[in-house]
């Protein structure tokens, strides 16, 4: 039989070509509704827009700031100090490197007779034999005598020709001429009471020989030894730009080599400015630099060290309780300044003051304690 037409025509295509297409746009509502899908949980409310990044927030906080610098040191028994001997003789016995000597005590002998210490800061520059001279060098004596246990009696406050004894001087009295024969009694001297150029030492304190340059039968007029301080210390060379900032007395921290630190004190600051002149082989200054001895607080902590190279921290300026961020929470302003940027993105200005251990202090209006503020760290 033959095949109709109407199986094979142009019926049956349409009715293909008409599902191809339905298929197809099936197809791209499907795709489009997952991409649209997609979309939506990258930009949740259908917002195409990026999210912008979370921020980190610190709090403005009330701290105690300080400025530290760190300085190269030695560690020793601090500089050396001269020793020389007066009058006239010969050394007949010296004390050994290491010997620590005290007030009243023996430094070296002379023709057999000892030379004892006395603390003070003017040497005995003339002989006291006659009661009513006046001086500081009789103060002197006079101090430690008192202080060794003798009794000296009382100052009066004029000469025997009616002038004020200055400060600082003192009178030689017929008390303190007893006691002068006391102690040289004591000292297994003869008891004259008169105390020549040359038979006592004056030293500024308790002191450590350190190097010992004279021999047993040289002159006594010479140099004789040095000495040093009783206790170790830390010569730090310190600009002499810089000097002013550190103070006698004031904090300071001691890096030893095994990088532990110890806590010190300044313990003197040198009068003396070293270096400032040229390099002959440069042609270019070195910088003028002032030595400060900074004191360990606890001897036991170098007492296995007798010399080595250190690091030392000073405090030099102190900010109690003042406002604070972390330095990262400063922003540069571009018509100058610094500022704080606030959570909601608003800017506070500041003004800016000390910088330590990563935090800087802050003031300004507006600026308060436990203000929230955005930090990049």
């Amino acid at each position: 039989m033959p095949r109709s037409k109407s199986a094979d025509g142009p019926g049956r295509l349409t009715t293909r070509r008409t599902a191809i297409v339905v298929a197809a746009v099936t197809l791209v509502v499907a795709v489009g509704a997952g991409v649209g899908a997609l979309a939506l949980r990258r930009h949740p409310g259908g917002d195409v827009a990026s999210a912008p990044p979370p921020v980190t927030t610190t709090k403005v906080t009330r701290a105690d700031l300080s400025d530290t610098r760190s300085v190269g040191g030695t560690l020793g028994f601090g500089p050396e100090r001269l020793v020389k001997g007066a009058g006239e003789g010969v050394v007949t016995r010296l004390p050994k490197v290491g010997d620590t000597v005290t007030r009243g005590k023996p430094l070296y002998w002379v023709n057999d007779r000892p030379v004892p210490v006395l603390f003070g800061g003017v040497p005995l520059f003339r002989t006291l034999d006659k009661p009513g001279l006046v001086g500081s060098d009789v103060r002197i004596v006079s101090d430690n005598l008192k202080a060794l246990g003798y009794r000296v009696g009382s100052q009066p406050s004029r000469g025997k020709d009616g002038a004020k004894i200055p400060t600082g001087q003192a009178l030689l009295t017929e008390v303190l001429v007893t006691a002068i024969k006391k102690w040289q009694k004591d000292l297994g001297v003869e008891p004259t009471g008169m105390i020549a150029v040359g038979q006592v030492t004056v030293l500024t304190g308790p002191v450590r020989v350190s190097t010992v340059t004279a021999l047993p039968g040289d002159p006594v007029a010479g140099e004789l030894l040095a000495v040093s301080e009783k206790v170790k210390l830390v010569t730090v060379p310190v600009a002499a730009t810089d000097v002013g900032a550190v103070k006698v007395g004031g904090n300071a921290a001691i890096v030893l080599p095994d990088g532990s630190e110890i806590t010190a004190k300044v313990a003197s600051i040198s009068q003396t400015v070293r270096g400032g002149g040229l390099d002959g082989g440069t042609g270019q200054g070195s910088p003028p630099t002032v030595d400060v001895l900074v004191a360990p607080t606890r001897a036991a902590d170098v007492a296995k060290l007798d010399a080595a190279a250190v690091q030392v921290r000073f405090t030099t300026a102190v900010h109690k309780n003042v406002l604070a961020v972390p330095v990262g929470a400063l922003v540069a302003l571009r018509e100058g300044g610094h500022a704080l940027q606030l959570p909601d993105g608003g800017l506070v200005a500041v003004q800016t003051g000390m910088f330590a251990r990563g935090l800087v202090e802050i003031s300004g209006t507006g600026v308060t304690e436990g203000l929230d503020v955005v930090t990049a760290s």
